[in-house]
């Protein structure tokens, strides 16, 4: 059991207010889904009654250039990347803007606290996160993304949280392929990326465990058994030597960064994949217990997802705060066993937990909290 009662009795979740800038409505990269995810877990007395908030600061920049060269960041933060730079990642003339910088910048020091906070509690989730297309090098950026969160956070806990192993557990519809090429050769990080292998980037980088989903027929059913072979097998190769975070000692320590992308969902803009609600449901539920279980504390950041309803997509997102809500809530039941089949209970026949009608605001979201519970979390 990682999650004592006796440490905290609140689910850590972090989130900025800031997460999410002014954008052009008609731009691909939902951007307000941030503050979407944060106005929908208002409403949901299960999270509320479980969660303690955290907000983060900006971080220094020595954290981030632990990771990605100077020359690339301060170009950056100057406003100074060019038109090539721009295209790659994918914002163009937005990419200038402060709110971008900040926002940007926050959102690894959310991460970076998520990180951290699961070392202490054992559990802990983000409201951002997972920007896992970023490499190295002075054209570092890419596919919406500016600089790698999840990279940041594994080299600041190795460094200053005496941590000695991380594992990215990368279940996004995209290969973590940014963090691959920042981590290869380094044994003190391992990267397991479970991807749909027809979707960006064309060009894969090398993880120390590339799950490749076929894009046809790849439904729950088939997905789940991939993901029940590749994450213990992980945990074997990647075995954490660590005592519980309220029993630490002199004993190496070990943390897991999980992106659980919702681009996974059968209807989502920019995937490929069939997921339905209930299977990224229990997609979630079961790396968090695994891990839970395992002893082993874990940090969750939200990934990708796609998606023209902007209600639709901060329900699903939710998903993973709920899961991870439903795991705290039992974790004093939990035994070192290895986990059970992860249920599906509180799933209507015919009712999507995801779909709903867009222009979200935290009123909206409470009026509409009276209606179905789709997924009892």
């Amino acid at each position: 059991m990682c999650v004592s009662p006796s440490v905290s009795r609140r689910l850590p979740l972090v989130y900025h207010p800031h997460y999410s800038c002014s954008w052009p409505p008609k731009h691909r990269f939902p951007m307000s889904k941030f503050a979407d995810l944060h106005a929908f877990l208002l409403t949901q007395p299960s999270v509320l009654a479980t969660a303690s908030w955290h907000q983060p600061e900006l971080p220094p920049h020595a954290w981030v250039e632990a990771v990605h060269e100077r020359e690339y960041y301060r170009a950056f933060l100057g406003s100074r990347l060019g038109d090539a730079e721009a295209r790659r990642i994918g914002f163009r003339e937005q990419l200038s803007r402060p709110e971008l910088i900040r926002r940007t910048r926050l959102e690894v020091g959310g991460t970076v606290l998520t990180a951290k906070l699961a070392l202490r509690h054992g559990l802990a989730c983000n409201l951002a996160g997972g920007t896992h297309h970023a490499h190295a090098g002075t054209r570092a950026g890419s596919g919406f993304t500016i600089l790698n969160d999840l990279a940041v956070a594994a080299a600041y806990v190795r460094k200053h949280e005496g941590v000695s192993r991380v594992a990215v557990v990368d279940l996004d519809v995209h290969q973590g392929d940014g963090t691959a090429t920042l981590f290869e050769g380094d044994g003190s990080v391992f990267t397991l990326s479970m991807h749909c292998g027809a979707n960006f980037p064309f060009r894969k980088a090398r993880s120390d465990l590339d799950i490749d989903v076929p894009s046809v027929g790849t439904a729950d059913a088939g997905y789940l058994r991939l993901l029940r072979e590749a994450l213990p097998t992980m945990l074997r190769r990647f075995r954490p030597e660590l005592a519980p975070p309220w029993r630490r000692g002199s004993e190496p320590q070990a943390d897991v960064l999980y992106d659980a992308g919702v681009d996974v969902w059968e209807g989502d803009g920019l995937g490929h994949l069939k997921l339905s609600h209930a299977g990224i449901w229990s997609r979630d539920r079961y790396v968090i217990e695994t891990c839970v279980r395992s002893g082993v504390p874990i940090a969750c950041v939200i990934g990708g997802g796609y998606d023209r309803d902007p209600l639709a997509l901060a329900r699903r997102h939710a998903l993973l705060h709920r899961a991870a809500a439903r795991v705290w809530r039992g974790s004093a039941r939990l035994s070192g066993s290895a986990p059970a089949e992860v249920p599906l209970e509180g799933l209507a026949p015919g009712r999507d937990p995801g779909r709903a009608r867009s222009g979200i605001t935290e009123k909206k979201a409470r009026d509409r909290v009276g209606g179905p519970r789709l997924i009892d979390a």
